[in-house]
């Protein structure tokens, strides 16, 4: 079979069938399990799904191949319904996919699908970046000429959606010159629904390119493939996009840039006339889209986080038009075994007696309620993985810190302030903060000497862990600053003035 290419603009069809040797065949089929194979391919013998998934059906078996080809799709069932109820490797259902039931070739339908199926089993395996929908002023003229339009902050207006139309228009106005397929799906328990753009050509990486090199091109030559999820969140001013997957050796800048084309063409395909939108970041990374849901989702949209939820009716989150069913409250374990670890006697602060213990631990607990409120459980499946922050406070300047025969002048200080920073490796936090850092009265004075100082946070959770240090009296609650406890809803930040700064200027 040779190098597919289709000379035509609009988006792939859902029936163009790639070869089983293909990388992205092998690729996507070969990190499922077992039961997930099975399970998919007994999805891709659905009434509603078997025309874009037709297997290879033979009405007579001449016994030379090693999978027979059966004679019916009730039969195919049959078959993969026994291998489900009895013991084997996935070896043996791949082999009988790739070289008996689809030798022939699978489909981009059954690629999306298989995707869709990894992405179910394994959640975490995205690294998801919210964006906000911002709606524009109408453009306004100065001196006859057009001035770039303003975010219209006050504004609750949000986009239409509608599946067939916004591909149609993001094919249009992102990517009129390449090859791509789309697909949606939604996952089980999450109120969201998934796109999967799935790019195979562009005009950097087309088979015309192979036309001057001696050797011809092969099927498995899909290095230059790459898969984009964009996830949209039902009735919410937000969408969460992924970072672009390459099948093969592809180079980060082209991943970056087809990204960057596709947040360029979202709002452009959700805007109509007089009725323009934008995306702005709202610096929150995560894997984990429960996490995203909840503060970046329908709702307050993290407006009361922290200690502050406390004065939020929760009812006001709950909507007849949800599809996933709310969860039972949460039990009170973790803090019962944050009160265990505290009175154990090797406990990191220890008190005089007994009563002072129970007392320490209770202040405690009580602080540690105040600040966090009921967020940031231990077992709430709201994880944040990491942190990023960045400190810009300048160091006090006062004579206490200053030892007796080191005083330093102006000149002086200005000196440290620009030497600084000489050397050393730089982390992409900081990076980004300091091309993108505020001018003006916001920027620290260049004689005051700043510290260079970088803080991350990893875990599974890292503001259930900062709760459980408040718990057990290692972090003083009462003087810890509002970031830690996640009120602010961001992971990238800098703290200015004791407050937080989002990235590129956005945040609270």
């Amino acid at each position: 079979m040779a190098r597919f290419s289709i000379p035509i603009k609009g988006r792939l069809s859902s029936d163009v069938r790639l070869p089983p040797s293909n990388l992205v065949v092998q690729k996507t089929l070969s990190r499922l399990s077992r039961p997930s194979l099975l399970f998919l391919v007994l999805e891709w013998l659905n009434d509603d799904n078997a025309q874009l998934c037709a297997p290879l059906l033979g009405e007579e078996d001449d016994g030379d191949g090693f999978y027979p080809p059966a004679s019916s799709i009730e039969e195919l069932r049959a078959i993969y319904a026994d291998l489900q109820h009895r013991k084997g490797s996935k070896r043996e259902v791949f082999d009988r996919i790739t070289e008996g039931d689809w030798q022939h070739g699978l489909t981009l339908y059954q690629m999306a699908l298989a995707d869709a199926q990894y992405l179910q089993d394994h959640p975490t395996s995205q690294k998801w970046t919210a964006y906000r929908i911002a709606p524009l002023k109408e453009a306004s003229y100065l001196d006859d000429e057009e001035q770039p339009p303003e975010v219209d902050k006050e504004s609750l207006i949000l986009p239409r959606f509608h599946p067939s139309s916004f591909i149609q228009s993001l094919q249009a106005h992102v990517l009129p010159d390449v090859k791509a397929h789309y697909h949606f799906h939604r996952p089980q328990g999450l109120a969201l629904s998934i796109l999967r753009i799935f790019l195979i050509e562009s005009p950097y990486s087309t088979s015309m390119t192979h036309l001057s090199s001696s050797l011809p091109p092969t099927d498995s030559d899909f290095d230059s493939s790459r898969t984009l999820y964009v996830a949209f969140p039902d009735a919410s001013p937000f969408v969460y996009l992924s970072k672009s997957q390459a099948v093969g050796s592809l180079g980060a800048s082209e991943s970056k840039s087809f990204r960057s084309l596709v947040v360029e063409g979202i709002p452009k395909a959700l805007s109509r006339p007089r009725e323009r939108y934008t995306l702005k970041p709202t610096n929150i990374s995560t894997k984990n889209l429960d996490a995203l849901l909840h503060v970046r989702g329908v709702g307050r949209t993290n407006a009361a986080g922290g200690g502050w939820g406390i004065y939020a009716d929760k009812k006001k989150n709950e909507s007849p038009l949800d599809s996933v069913l709310p969860t039972p409250p949460l039990s009170e374990e973790s803090s019962d075994d944050a009160l265990e670890s505290a009175t154990k006697p090797n406990s990191k602060r220890k008190a005089d007696g007994p009563d002072d213990a129970k007392k320490f631990v209770k202040r405690a607990r009580l602080c540690a309620q105040a600040r966090f409120g009921d967020t940031a459980k231990i077992d709430d499946g709201l994880g944040i993985e990491r942190v990023d922050i960045v400190i810009e406070d300048p160091f006090p300047n006062s004579f206490q810190s200053v030892p007796m025969g080191n005083e330093r002048g102006p000149e002086d200080e200005a000196d440290i302030g620009t030497s600084k920073r000489k050397g050393g490796r730089r982390s992409n936090a900081e990076i980004s903060f300091e091309n993108h850092s505020d001018t003006g009265e916001n920027r620290p004075d260049a004689k005051i000497w700043v510290p260079n100082v970088k803080l991350t946070f990893h875990g599974p959770h890292v503001f259930a862990g900062i709760r459980q240090l408040v718990e057990n009296g290692i972090i003083d609650g009462e003087r810890m600053p509002g970031w830690l406890t996640g009120e602010e809803g961001v992971t990238v930040g800098a703290v200015r003035h004791g407050r937080i700064r989002g990235h590129k200027g956005s945040g609270l």
